[in-house]
């Protein structure tokens, strides 16, 4: 009998925000009551091999479905924050890739919930390829381009309840 292979383990990435704590409310300014501008994140060192961050950000409460707030990918392994309030722009300064939101536009775009307490993931990943995307790439198309190439993910979640 030959000995079984460990199976993949994928590590695990810790992503904060000084904006919030994990499952704490979202202050008001980062969403669509105020600013609406893209909180300060931060993350641990991604694993050997990782070449690429991508970033998405979605709402699985709303009514319609999974809403998506946020898609940013191609941000360079050297990246381990983005500051507050990220350019809504196509491409960034070093290469990030903004995809389209769930309202269509690139960028950031906060928690505006119709009704009801929300929760908001943002899930970052430590991939080892860039990705071979436009910017305006949706979602589902950045999902299907990271597949077998994440070797690590992290999550931070915010609520968020209209006054």
């Amino acid at each position: 009998m030959g000995a079984c292979a460990p199976a993949k383990t994928t590590m695990e990435l810790k992503i904060t925000s000084a904006a919030f704590q994990n499952g704490a409310m979202i202050p008001k300014q980062f969403t669509c009551d105020d600013r609406d501008v893209s909180p300060s994140l931060a993350w641990t060192e991604g694993p050997a091999g990782t070449k690429t961050f991508a970033l998405i950000c979605n709402d699985p409460d709303a009514p319609v479905g999974t809403w998506v707030h946020w898609v940013l990918f191609n941000l360079p392994a050297t990246t381990a924050e983005l500051p507050e309030n990220i350019a809504p722009e196509p491409t960034l300064a070093f290469g990030e890739r903004h995809g389209k939101n769930s309202w269509g536009r690139f960028g950031y775009g906060g928690p505006c919930p119709p009704s009801g307490t929300h929760r908001y993931f943002f899930k970052l990943y430590a991939l080892d390829a860039s990705l071979a995307l436009p910017p305006g790439a949706t979602k589902m198309e950045v999902e299907k381009a990271m597949q077998g190439h994440s070797l690590a993910q992290g999550q931070l979640m915010g609520r968020y309840k209209r006054q």
